[in-house]
């Protein structure tokens, strides 16, 4: 089924998939249609359960809950971890949800009010000093992309998350939170991306309140009209994709839909970054160091001394040899820098993390599992082509899957060479 040409279309949120789904999602998150396609294709159903080991935002979960289909995913994001239990959790109470972000936005708003501040995007002029506004922990600044949100909207976004933590009962506390982290980004931050994280212009008076209620009230809006469908069984577990077995009961998965960090140099910890620290998800740099400690290893700003993953593709010639390629690549162009060194080290760990993961994998599966792995051809480690889906396919046949076989989803072009790279959905079959 090859189903996509070079269209960025393909990889877009359609807009009769919004509901829940745009409740917070990545901007380089795979699209819905992509998960229906094979849940078709692998004829689950209600007596089945699919597995997400690398949910990210929950697109898979979300698809499944709408066609009534068990499931579960793995991740070790927390911001991510929250947005896939929210965006599933539809047992939630909508009046009631509704009910409680007015109440709190009018004591967000009566607190501003007392300190002289306006939630008004046209007024950035508050009667407190500068000093006096509210601002983060030196080491959780530290954390983030300087200037990422102007003083006076982080002094509005902690003042609201400190009344959603005392005013909101705990049923209804993540989903609050979720639309908070995803407003304070979308509509308070400097940030922007494209794809990669970086900063826009800078809105020094952006509101906070007013965009957080009026994303509670369209998750209210959701949750209403997919209340039937709120007792299938959806379970998130914050865990790592390489140790499924530690949360997975044997032999309780019947299908495998997900799409794996690719091999580059994004870190995908700096796109959740500043809901991370204003959530308290990451304070300093040895809980942030944590959290990429449970990432399959992708990105030169997620390898420590200790990772051993590269030990499982010792013996593979063709990682061998694309490693090989980097680092003469390397040396050749007189790359010295302490994260071009780590090029060749990062794709070792990558693909046995991979082999890892596939390996874990197989105690949980049903016999007779499909699978469906969304990954994609990367050049960013000095332009050294790696096609991930060949090496993907070749790994799992090593661990005893059975390949049925790899179907092209789009092409897109290169950063750096503008070359045509492929994205592919690699088709596997666990025999049992």
């Amino acid at each position: 089924m090859a189903t996509a040409l070079s269209d960025p279309s393909r990889n877009a949120l359609q807009a009769d998939d919004r509901a829940f789904h745009d409740w917070y999602r990545f901007v380089l998150s795979f699209p819905p249609h992509l998960v229906r396609d094979y849940l078709d294709r692998f004829g689950v159903g209600g007596a089945d359960c699919v597995l997400d080991p690398f949910c990210g935002t929950g697109t898979t979960l979300v698809e499944c809950k709408l066609r009534g289909v068990p499931a579960v995913g793995l991740e070790a994001n927390p911001v991510a971890a929250l947005a896939s239990r929210v965006k599933t959790a539809w047992q939630v109470d909508p009046a009631a949800l509704l009910a409680s972000a007015s109440r709190i936005a009018e004591l967000a708003r009566q607190r501003l009010a007392a300190d002289g501040v306006t939630d008004n995007p046209f007024i950035a002029v508050a009667t407190l000093p500068a000093t006096a506004l509210r601002q983060l922990p030196a080491a959780a600044e530290a954390l983030l992309l300087r200037d990422s949100i102007s003083p006076l909207p982080l002094h509005k976004a902690l003042v609201l998350l400190d009344l959603l933590r005392a005013e909101a009962s705990a049923d209804l506390l993540p989903a609050l939170e979720l639309a908070f982290a995803k407003t304070v980004v979308a509509a308070s931050s400097n940030l922007k991306f494209g794809p990669e994280v970086g900063l826009g212009a800078r809105r020094p008076a952006a509101p906070v309140v007013t965009p957080w209620l009026a994303q509670v009230r369209q998750m209210a809006a959701d949750l209403a009209a997919g209340g039937a469908l709120a007792n299938v069984t959806t379970l998130v577990h914050q865990a790592d994709a390489r140790e499924p077995a530690t949360v997975l009961a044997a032999g309780s998965i019947s299908a495998v839909i997900c799409s794996p960090p690719y091999p580059n140099e994004k870190d995908y910890t700096r796109a959740t970054r500043l809901e991370s620290v204003l959530l308290g998800y990451c304070q300093n740099k040895a809980e942030l160091q944590a959290l990429k400690r449970g990432l399959l290893r992708s990105n030169t700003r997620g390898v420590y001394v200790s990772d051993d993953d590269h030990e499982l593709v010792a013996d593979h010639p063709q990682v061998a040899a694309l490693c090989a390629e980097i680092e003469r690549r390397r040396l050749e162009l007189g790359k010295t820098s302490g994260f071009e060194r780590t090029y060749a080290r990062v794709v070792q760990l990558y693909f046995g993390g991979l082999a890892r993961h596939l390996a874990a994998l197989r105690t949980v599966l049903r016999p007779g599992a499909r699978l469906a792995y969304v990954v994609g051809d990367q050049a960013s480690f000095l332009r050294v082509l790696i096609r991930t889906g060949e090496l993907l396919a070749d790994l799992a046949q090593r661990a005893g899957y059975e390949l049925v076989g790899i179907d092209l989803f789009r092409t897109r072009l290169a950063t750096a060479t503008r070359d045509q790279l492929r994205e592919e959905v690699v088709l596997l079959r666990w025999p049992g």
